[in-house]
């Protein structure tokens, strides 16, 4: 295994920006105005997991392109994205400013939230039972092929059950 060098990197004000390993092969001409990114592939076998070198080569490209930025003028990746997010919450307020009642909206939010924690527990309390889940899974397949012999099997009861589903629409959204 070749060893590495660690040496700072710096700008002409030679304040330091990042302790990146040089490759062995990289000249020692470099100046003290360029900054070199290391390469990937010559960085020495410390890292350990495939997440952490995700993560490291995520959090250098975010830097080099807030530097590309910098140096261009233009503005960084996160000001673009804090220009574009009111957009999303001017949406958001010209509807929560069209409800009429918060209060209840509010309440039945959180009650909707509450409810499915409860049943996600319950499932899982469920789930945890060594008979009941099986017989369960029998139950529903047997009503699931009784609705589909009902309704579904026979034009006639398929064409009723059509018109049935029709109604309701209807019923819901108020037109004849």
């Amino acid at each position: 295994m070749a060893s590495t060098t660690s040496t700072p990197l710096s700008i002409s004000s030679s304040s330091t920006l990042i302790d990146a390993p040089r490759h062995p092969t990289a000249t020692a001409a470099s100046s003290s105005q360029c900054v070199n990114l290391p390469n990937l592939h010559a960085l020495p076998a410390v890292v350990h997991s495939p997440t952490r070198l995700a993560k490291t080569t995520a959090y250098c490209r975010k830097i080099a392109r807030n530097v590309v930025a910098m140096a261009t003028g233009d503005p960084p990746a996160d000001a673009v994205m804090l220009a574009e997010t009111p957009e999303i919450i001017k949406t958001i307020q010209e509807a929560w400013d069209k409800v009429e009642d918060k209060y209840a909206v509010t309440s039945l939010g959180v009650a909707g939230v509450v409810g499915l924690w409860a049943s996600a527990g319950m499932i899982s309390a469920i789930d945890k039972l060594p008979v009941v889940p099986g017989l369960l899974e029998l139950v529903g397949i047997g009503y699931t092929g009784w609705y589909a012999y009902k309704n579904l099997a026979f034009k006639p009861d398929r064409e009723a059950f059509l018109q049935k589903i029709k109604d309701i629409y209807h019923g819901i959204i108020g037109t004849s």
